[in-house]
């Protein structure tokens, strides 16, 4: 395993443990899939309760379809013990 991978599996393995990171993450994966991604980024960049740091991250996170997808199907296919 390469050392992206494996950091994307530490990446995964840290979403999967929180509850709000996995929520919103997932959102944007069935968001992304279904073409309602831009409406919801277009939300995000308006929300005032969201410093500009975090607008930043979810952006980036959004950008990058095949991650979103793989961190699903990670979710998917990973039980979750807590």
């Amino acid at each position: 395993m390469s050392a992206h991978g494996l950091e994307d599996i530490e990446a995964f393995e840290a979403i999967s443990e929180d509850a709000d990171t996995r929520r919103i993450i997932l959102r944007m994966s069935a968001l992304s899939r279904n073409g309602s991604l831009p409406s919801f980024l277009e939300q995000v960049a308006h929300d005032r309760d969201l410093d500009e740091e975090t607008k930043g991250q979810v952006i980036e996170l959004a950008s990058d379809r095949a991650f979103l997808l793989a961190v699903e199907e990670y979710l998917r296919r990973t039980p979750r013990i807590h």
